[in-house]
């Protein structure tokens, strides 16, 4: 019998019971240690301390992050808040300690030059904050600095630099809960990418599957970096995003394995949740003409690779018929929006063996 996989705490979850704990001791002297916090859906964890320290005008308290079974890059990095008072009547100012980035471009939901704490940690914070200054008869006039161990190097892991936020980690989270292997993360970085690109004024944007898609698509184009999408198997997050946020060109880049399923109608391109589907394939290349014997060819091929390996030999464009069909999946999902669609169709290579649009 298989065990349920694990939840997690987002990093912004962790720094509110680190926030938490610090302000507890510079307003009592004394760490609650666990220190439990309330999240936006009601659950109330409680967060084991890794490190403390109080000094005459500050406090400090750390957490490591548990992503519970998540395959998430921040997994086991501590996360630390240092809390001084401010001036009064100031509220609450956050800054980016060490490894925390700061946000250099438009399009973010945080104003260029504002440390990469979203807009809920901060909300959960400032709500903690009250509580522990009614508590404990504090003025919640506070300097709250967040930091990562090593953040500025996971950051590389993540979309942050793709999107100017430079200098280290985001603090993220809107539930406070990681959900294993969900899909949220990487979507919402989709979102922000897009944004980020219209702020910038950029009229062409690429989704693409993966590092040699956005290569090719890059190098075609002459697409600076903040227009490239790193949507990965979420084709279906970029074309509703764009639906509603719309760019004048959107190019789709991938291989032609996911580019099949694509022109398949299938908007998640994970091998978990959808597969090529070669009738598919062998339909197209009777309608283009190739006949019976090259179509059972094709629906016989182990992979989309191997059916566009043999249509090449055959002299039919099955690159350029699967980029079509693509391009028809996102044009109907993109509806009424203004976005003129083409598509790239690569081999592992990175050579392109189709194009449509």
């Amino acid at each position: 019998m298989s065990t349920p996989l694990r939840h997690g705490w987002t990093t912004g979850a962790c720094a509110t019971a680190a926030t938490t704990a610090a302000y507890t001791a510079l307003l009592t002297g004394d760490f609650p240690d666990p220190v439990e916090i309330a999240l936006p859906k009601g659950r109330r964890p409680a967060f084991a301390l890794a490190r403390e320290e109080l000094t005459g005008g500050a406090a400090m308290a750390a957490v490591v992050k548990d992503a519970g079974d998540d395959p998430d890059v921040t997994h086991g990095a501590l996360i630390s808040a240092t809390v001084r008072h401010g001036a009064p009547g100031g509220g609450v100012a956050f800054a980016a300690g060490p490894g925390v980035g700061t946000v250099t471009k438009p399009g973010l939901p945080l104003d260029v030059g504002e440390p990469a704490i979203n807009p809920v940690p901060r909300r959960m914070m400032r709500e903690h904050i009250a509580e522990v200054a009614a508590r404990h008869g504090g003025t919640g006039d506070v300097i709250v600095e967040i930091s990562v161990e090593h953040g500025e190097e996971l950051a590389r892991k993540t979309w942050n630099p793709r999107l100017g936020i430079l200098g280290g980690l985001s603090i993220l989270g809107t539930t406070g809960v990681v959900v294993p292997y969900s899909c949220s993360a990487w979507i919402d970085s989709i979102r922000r990418g897009i944004d980020v690109a219209r702020a910038a004024g950029r009229r062409h944007v690429a989704g693409c599957t993966g590092s040699t898609s956005e290569r090719v698509a890059a190098e075609l184009y002459g697409l600076p970096e903040d227009a490239l999408l790193d949507m990965g198997d979420f084709a279906g997050a970029v074309l509703k995003y764009l639906r509603r946020h719309p760019v004048p060109r959107l190019t789709v880049a991938g291989g032609i394995g996911k580019l099949s399923k694509l022109a398949d109608g299938h908007l998640d391109l994970h091998s978990g949740r959808s597969q090529v589907n070669p009738g598919m394939l062998a339909e197209i290349v009777r309608s283009a003409g190739g006949g019976e014997a090259l179509a059972g060819r094709v629906l016989a091929a182990n992979t989309a690779l191997h059916a566009l390996r043999l249509c090449q030999e055959a002299g039919l464009p099955l690159g350029d018929l699967v980029a079509e069909r693509a391009r028809l999946t996102a044009v109907g999902v993109l509806r009424e929006a203004s976005v003129a669609v083409d598509v790239v169709v690569i081999d592992r290579a990175g050579a392109i063996v189709g194009r449509a649009g």
